[in-house]
């Protein structure tokens, strides 16, 4: 499987590298390639390094993980002929750090980032997944304790949450509840506010949430 990956911060080397881990062809991609080709490299040789674009045309399954406040301007510059048909993991939060520490959300109640990336591109099939715990955890799940903790996802697609799933699975998720369609996702969004205060509490940032019925 071909895996583009848009955007290059610790969540977009965390995805990429662990998918080229498990034998995948992965394209990360960046504003500006020529800047951070060789240190993305050094991550992982078998990485391919492009722009979005090239990222968005190269991968059959995407993974957003730009910042929140650009993410649907980066997916409006690659336009939508390069995501039309494509599933696209949605693992960015609105928030806002203008007014400081702890941020705030941009959207939030009656919107949600991830309903907004449908919105602007409805043939692209957005699952929301991964936004509610750190980049290590995303890949990487028995890191905490041995991985029997909860992830949340959801979308309007059920073939590509089920797609995603597998991905997940792939990364060593075992315990997945799909909440539903695409509006889930402010409730998944909603839960930043509650994960930074907590991340402020406990002075680090492997943890995440269980379900206990």
């Amino acid at each position: 499987m071909k895996y583009g990956v848009l955007g290059t911060g610790m969540v977009g080397l965390a995805i990429s590298n662990r998918l080229a881990e498990l034998g995948h062809e992965v394209m990360i991609g960046t504003r500006e390639p020529s800047k951070s080709g060789d240190k993305l490299k050094s991550k992982n040789e078998s990485v391919q390094v492009g722009t979005f674009a090239e990222a968005a045309a190269f991968g059959e399954f995407l993974f957003s993980a730009t910042v929140g406040g650009v993410s649907v301007d980066v997916l409006k510059a690659v336009g939508a002929s390069a995501l039309n048909g494509k599933t696209l993991v949605d693992a960015s939060n609105p928030l806002d750090f203008s007014k400081g520490m702890p941020p705030t959300l941009f959207v939030t109640n009656t919107d949600s980032l991830g309903e907004q990336i449908q919105r602007a591109f409805p043939n692209l099939k957005v699952v929301k997944a991964l936004n509610t715990v750190t980049a290590a955890i995303m890949v990487y799940p028995k890191l905490v304790a041995g991985g029997d903790h909860d992830l949340f996802i959801c979308g309007d697609d059920a073939d590509a949450k089920a797609s995603v799933i597998r991905v997940l699975n792939e990364f060593g998720w075992v315990n997945i509840l799909d909440l539903g369609d695409i509006t889930n996702s402010r409730a998944l969004e909603g839960l930043m506010p509650l994960w930074v205060r907590l991340y402020g509490k406990l002075g680090m940032a492997m943890f995440n949430f269980k379900l206990v019925r």
